[in-house]
């Protein structure tokens, strides 16, 4: 073995050299050899190859006992596990580096130093295996990184630290899982120069949406200090996510931002022998974001470069994950690490799983809640572990099928986690140690729930749901549900364009997977009444109000936005950007908000200007609001949040659609007030549609025409106001039916008007998605779009393929039948 390919300086190394350097190692070389010119800054450094590491096992003779010990491994016993590892890497640490590696290393990091001008220069000791590429699993996070090493002895020590780190417990239990041979695996050593982050802000960041799989997002997480703690799970980080398709310099389209509970930051030890150190941050960084608009964006279209060069380079889509920090120094961006995802970049099926929880008391059963992690439901009973060596030392064995509940994992835990039916942390986000780990074992995990050690007790039967979007609750007790799997290739194809009516902005990136034509239907209430919960006025009023309690509420909901209307139209955009992202470039219909006044009663702040109405469900609600002195201010705000989708984020195929409105002078009325907040029909290709759902829209179908781009048939109130019940009256609910005939007659009339007067008409309402029949009623209207329930497409895109062959088949009767009358008369008439 030659002893000139221990050490390579890493712009030298690319993709090709996976065998020799590692994957970490030979993507950071890739990216320094092709990306940096496109301004993409990576620090430099240097590899220790895996011929040093092999050298080192060779020369000292350390193979045959490493085996012995592995040998001796009990792998359905954590304690065995944890007592083999520990002898081997006890044996790796005690063992004398050869002269040949570390004067070679010495003389490289003294280079390095000389390079940056600065006398033993920091750096970070970062180790890369060789099996960290391959397609089927991801070995990422296995090994040791060491940060703020100083000097030649420190190097060596995590040098040699990084090669015992191939022999952690989860490394060799992933690899005996995996069937991996542990003597085929080599380890490289990246020694790369620090970037100075404990002054500034790090994180990660990822080419796609982690829970989903949704392409078209680059999902960021950041926080104060070095990266270690959001990896740890330390820290609930900052969350911003990027629209792809718009990122071109035009627009500013970050379509979510989340503000983290930063609490905590890693910086430089001041001791020798502290390399970095855990500090406490100041009250005023926690209501902060950790970096500004114009990083994020900047980080996002790197992301995009990285995975674009990536995917050219595999001849295939090749999501991305990145470490990415801040010199706080300079102030430059840096990228630290990038590998490929190895979770949804690997799914090939076609197959959409669905839980659907039956308890209708679950809502009472409810125990907390957190970050979701994958869309999965498990129960078991709890397993309370503060700490791994306590738990084991006492005897206390996890078993098979039981709720892991802890205050963070680390590596160490992985062969605990994989036995866990679930998984709860207190803290962490979703691109924490926990998360990632539960996502490649496929183990539903909720993060972040705060203080859940304390709430549940040990032993106790919970169920863990990552069904509901990306929230997740925790229900004391078995919750039963449903699981159902479905296969979209075994879907007929049909000729109605069929969307979606999406309410949780949560679940669109998952919606996005069905086949559809964009959304029917998403309505602005779902986001007021789950992400803002404040009434529009209180936000705008409070401080005129005299109620203390109300203002201290809205000063803690408000936190890190710059006033109350910021916030009510940042969270509205936000809420309504991410379905419109999902759905891009599909039409996404975005209705107004259509609350009645004892909804909005209920909102925080709503009992000071909410009516006290004898039928709210016919009162003051929807276009009669939207003009109102009382109420116009707040519908500014609906107005700005739809620009701000509109015009700063480029997403140009939201269509708004005015709900409730009872007259052409109310119809004129409101694109009036619209157009005072800068929202106006035609320009810039805004799309207005008029949710079609009194008989009045009905009758005067061809003067509303003149007004709008589409009808939107809203089947619920339609049926109650034709047949003149309240659709929310138990007594009455057995007459309650949209295919009455009556309800019928006035759709049909609907759609023949709509056709007259050349506009869309299309339905959102409940009926196609409870009943397939009505649904192919409507195909039989030539109706120009249905819009359902996501839970509903398949039984309804097989009924309407069912009455379209109907049709189908009938128009090649009438055809063959005129066919034979035309040939009999030419037989005739000579």
């Amino acid at each position: 073995m030659s002893i000139n390919n221990f050490t390579v300086p890493l712009e030298q190394v690319g993709i090709e050299d996976i065998d020799w350097v590692g994957g970490k190692n030979a993507s950071l070389g890739e990216m320094i050899q092709h990306l940096s010119a496109l301004g993409i800054n990576i620090p430099g450094g240097f590899v220790i190859t895996v011929s040093a590491y092999k050298f080192f096992l060779e020369t000292n003779d350390l193979g045959p006992t490493i085996k012995t010990f592995i040998g001796e491994i009990d792998f359905d016993s954590v304690e065995s596990l944890r007592k083999g590892g520990k002898k081997i890497r006890q044996l790796i640490r005690n063992t004398r580096f050869p002269k040949e590696i570390s004067d070679q290393i010495i003389e490289k990091y003294f280079a390095l130093s000389d390079f940056y001008k600065i006398p033993d220069t920091d750096v970070a000791v970062r180790s890369s295996a060789t099996a960290e590429d391959l397609p089927d699993a991801s070995f990422a996070g296995q090994q040791e990184t060491y940060l703020n090493v100083r000097g030649p002895g420190a190097l060596i020590d995590a040098v040699r630290n990084c090669f015992a780190s191939l022999f952690t417990d989860r490394a060799i239990s992933y690899r005996e899982s995996f069937g991996y041979d542990h003597f085929q695996l080599g380890l490289s050593v990246c020694v790369q120069k620090m970037v100075r982050s404990d002054l500034a802000s790090s994180g990660v960041a990822f080419s796609l949406d982690t829970e989903s799989g949704f392409k078209d997002v680059v999902v960021i997480n950041g926080s104060y200090g070095l990266g270690e703690m959001i990896v740890q799970g330390s820290v609930s980080p900052d969350e911003f996510i990027v629209f792809k398709s718009t990122l071109n310099g035009a627009y500013t389209p970050i379509i979510e931002k989340k503000l983290g509970n930063k609490d905590v930051m890693m910086v430089y030890g001041d001791d020798p022998d502290e390399r970095v150190r855990t500090i406490s941050t100041e009250k005023a960084m926690h209501d902060k974001f950790c970096i500004d608009d114009e990083t994020v964006l900047q980080l996002a279209k790197w992301v995009v470069e990285i995975e674009k060069y990536y995917s050219n380079k595999k001849g295939h889509w090749c999501p991305m994950d990145v470490e990415w920090a801040i010199d706080g120094k300079t102030q430059q961006l840096f990228i630290v690490q990038a590998r490929p995802e190895t979770i949804h970049s690997q799914k090939k099926d076609n197959l959409v799983t669905e839980y659907h929880i039956n308890d209708p008391e679950k809502d009472k059963k409810l125990l907390a809640k957190g970050i979701a992690v994958g869309d999965k439901i498990a129960s078991g009973k709890v397993t309370i572990m503060y700490s791994l060596d306590i738990r084991i030392a006492e005897g206390h064995a996890f078993k098979q099928g039981d709720v892991l509940v802890t205050d963070m994992t680390d590596p160490d835990w992985e062969p605990i986690m994989k036995m866990a039916a679930a998984i709860i942390t207190n803290k962490g986000g979703r691109t924490c140690h926990a998360a990632i780990v539960a996502r490649e074992m496929g183990v539903p995990a909720i993060v972040g729930c705060g203080n859940i050690t304390d709430l549940l007790a040990e032993g106790q039967l919970v169920t863990a749901s990552c069904a509901e979007g990306g929230e997740g609750y925790i229900y004391n007790g078995e919750i039963n549900f449903t699981k159902i799997q479905f296969n979209l290739d075994e879907l007929p194809p049909v000729a109605t364009p069929i969307m979606l009516n999406v309410g949780s902005p949560n679940m669109a990136f998952q919606f996005a997977s069905l086949p559809n034509k964009g959304v029917g239907l998403a309505r602005e209430e779902f986001i007021i009444n789950n992400y803002i919960q404040v009434h529009p006025l209180a936000l705008l009023r409070h401080k005129t109000l005299n109620d203390e309690q109300l203002s201290a509420e809205i000063k803690k909901k408000i936190t890190g936005f710059n006033s109350e209307a910021e916030y009510f139209i940042e969270k509205l955009s936000y809420g309504v950007s991410k379905i419109a992202a999902a759905f891009y470039p599909n039409k996404v219909i975005v209705r107004f908000s259509d609350f009645k006044s004892n909804e909005y009663f209920n909102l925080l702040g709503g009992k000071h200007f909410e009516p006290t109405e004898e039928n709210p469900m016919i009162g003051w609600r929807g276009a009669s609001r939207y003009y109102s002195p009382e109420y116009k201010e707040a519908f500014g705000l609906e107005c700005s949040a739809i620009k701000k989708v509109r015009q700063q984020m480029g997403l140009m195929n939201v269509v708004v659609m005015i709900p409730f409105c009872r007259t052409i002078e109310e119809l004129v009325q409101v694109q009036e007030t619209m157009k005072e907040f800068g929202l106006e029909r035609g320009v810039d290709g805004l799309e207005v549609y008029l949710m079609a759902e009194l008989p009045s829209n009905i009758l005067m179908a061809a003067e509303f025409a003149q007004y709008i781009d589409g009808f939107s048939i809203g089947s619920n109130d339609l049926t109650q106001l034709t047949l003149g019940l309240d659709r929310d009256s138990s007594l009455v609910s057995h007459l309650y039916d949209e295919r009455n005939p009556a309800v019928k007659k006035l759709i049909s009339m609907l759609i023949k008007a709509a056709k007259e007067a050349n506009v869309k008409v299309g339905i959102c309402g409940q009926g196609p998605s409870d009943f397939p029949d009505f649904a192919q009623f409507l195909v039989e209207q030539n109706i120009d779009s249905i819009s359902v329930t996501p839970d509903s497409i398949f039984k309804t895109v097989k009924a309407i393929y069912q009455v379209e062959q109907q049709i189908s088949e009938k128009i090649k009767l009438g055809d063959a039948k005129q066919a034979a009358i035309s040939n009999h008369q030419k037989t005739i008439i000579p």
